[in-house]
């Protein structure tokens, strides 16, 4: 059974439905970079003390489909901070089957986000804007 790493942060949590299937009954893969998307978002955030945009979807990767019915918790790390650019790394683990509860890695991304002002233009992340404990950068192990 797949065990999210120590170090990330639980910052999404849902359940797999109906309306977001597609023709083969499984998740469709826009949803989850779109939930990965807002997952990541929740922490850059946070880190970044203000607005943020998404401006890379560097890497996903699909390891196993989603099912209707899957509950979807999504797990947030810092890889990289820059001078304006937070880069996390996402996981996203199912937990199936609640009668025989069953854990598994679905999804793996890396976003990069930049912190943005009132206007949209980039800003420079100021060091106090990172707290020491929301910067993690210990890489989870691949499962």
């Amino acid at each position: 059974m797949a065990t999210p790493p120590n170090e990330a942060e639980l910052v999404l949590s849902v359940m797999a439905k109906p309306a977001d299937v597609d023709a083969n009954g499984e998740l469709c893969r826009g949803r989850i970079a779109e939930l990965v998307d807002i997952a990541g978002g929740q922490l850059a955030s946070r880190l970044a003390s203000g607005s943020i945009t998404t401006v890379a979807l560097n890497v996903i990767v699909f390891k196993r489909p989603v099912s209707i019915g899957d509950s979807l918790n999504f797990y947030a790390l810092l890889l990289q901070l820059g001078n304006t650019s937070i880069t996390l790394r996402v996981d996203v683990y199912a937990e199936r089957n609640p009668a025989d509860a069953r854990v598994v890695k679905v999804t793996q991304a890396d976003v990069t986000y930049v912190a943005i002002d009132r206007q949209g233009r980039p800003r420079s992340l100021a060091a106090n804007d990172v707290k020491a404990g929301d910067a993690r950068n210990t890489m989870p192990a691949d499962d």
